[in-house]
């Protein structure tokens, strides 16, 4: 599982991007909680609660 971190320009933390596996990536905020993840194999973006939030890599979009 390799995780990006995302921080501010003033080097604060912003949040994660976990990529667990060819089928879900997933995006968390500083304190770990998942708000969102893509799907690269059909190419969507899903908020937390499953609803669908658009096609392609939309994770940061949810920060």
């Amino acid at each position: 599982m390799a995780v990006t971190t995302l921080k501010n320009a003033d080097g604060s933390l912003k949040g994660f991007i976990h990529h667990l596996s060819n089928y879900r990536v997933e995006i968390r905020n500083p304190n770990g909680e998942p708000l969102g993840w893509y799907n690269p194999s059909n190419n969507i973006t899903y908020q937390i609660n499953g609803a669908v939030m658009g096609f392609g890599d939309l994770l940061t979009s949810l920060l």
